[in-house]
């Protein structure tokens, strides 16, 4: 299981939803399943979330430990 800190992220740079989606190229729902934790992104959208947060890939994903 993969957990990220994009909802947080998101809110520290005041971002709704829809402008972050905008920003990497995907849809709302997608942000919204990422955040829910729902949905496991492409390494492309990983990279792209960093490029908008100005993050290693490693500081918004990391792997749960079970």
């Amino acid at each position: 299981m993969i957990k990220n800190r994009v909802k947080e992220l998101r809110a520290r740079f005041d971002l709704t939803q829809g402008e972050l989606a905008e920003k990497v190229g995907v849809t709302r729902q997608t942000i919204v399943a990422l955040e829910k934790g729902s949905y496991t992104p492409s390494l492309l959208l990983a990279m792209n979330l960093g490029e908008v947060f100005g993050l290693p890939i490693e500081e918004i994903f990391s792997k749960e430990d079970d």
